[in-house]
């Protein structure tokens, strides 16, 4: 398989396993532990590994979040606690949910290791979410700790990559949530309130922007080379059906 191949082959499983630990009620509660709403949880679970920044760059890095909504997230959440405690809390629940829903995972340590080096391989430029959780220090080492970690940092290397593409491509953030899987209700999930514009035409720069998502997250896995980025893309698939199975 060539890189992009292994990019666009193995984007589906990263971007729903990346995610996974943030449904877990467990991770739920830990926002309420910390005096703040889900929603500001998330924000700022993702954001927080920026540091002490302003509103306008928070939504500036997560792009395809509402700038409103963004900044009623982020706000509360800075009058509740520092924004980098909550990426530490967010950390450290992806580690738990992955000690135990991927630990017991066949293989899951040769799925750590590729998933590692592709991250370490991973090209960050225009990329500062995914960097900055990059450069997080890692506090689980059990192979399903760092499957998930692994995980969630491929899953923000896509999201960078997929605003650099959407951006070149002419459109706007919500014209790239609308043309998505979720159309209208993911555009509503991610706080663009109604009314919303047509996307008939905009058919071809959403697909567009695919491929070129995948040419831009391509550097990580050419480091795995054809062979191991097989592997990773089975190791994918059979970690998605295991949880889904489970369920």
């Amino acid at each position: 398989m060539t890189p992009e191949q292994v990019a666009a082959a193995s984007k589906p499983a990263v971007l729903e396993l990346g995610d996974a630990f943030t449904r877990c009620p467990t991770t739920l509660r830990r926002a309420r532990l910390l005096g703040i709403s889900g929603w500001a949880f998330y924000v700022a679970g993702r954001a927080g590994a920026l540091g002490d920044v302003r509103a306008e760059t928070v939504a500036a890095a997560l792009g395809f979040l509402a700038p409103d909504a963004v900044a009623d997230g982020w706000d509360a959440t800075v009058r509740a606690v520092r924004p980098v405690e909550v990426a530490a809390a967010t950390l450290d629940e992806c580690c738990r949910w992955g000690d135990e829903r991927l630990g017991p995972v066949p293989d899951v340590g040769r799925l750590a290791g590729l998933l590692g080096n592709a991250v370490e391989a991973a090209d960050a430029t225009g990329m500062p979410l995914f960097a900055a959780w990059r450069a997080m220090p890692l506090p689980g080492r059990a192979p399903g700790a760092r499957a998930a970690v692994g995980l969630r940092l491929l899953r923000e290397h896509f999201a960078g990559a997929h605003l650099l593409a959407v951006r070149a491509s002419g459109m706007t953030p919500l014209e790239a949530v609308l043309t998505g899987p979720e159309g209208e209700a993911g555009a509503l999930a991610c706080g663009w309130p109604p009314p919303y514009p047509p996307v008939g035409p905009l058919v071809r720069r959403r697909l567009w922007a695919e491929a070129v998502t995948d040419r831009l997250a391509a550097p990580a896995f050419a480091a795995l080379g054809p062979r191991d980025g097989a592997e990773l893309v089975d190791l994918l698939t059979g970690t998605r059906a295991h949880l889904r199975a489970g369920a």
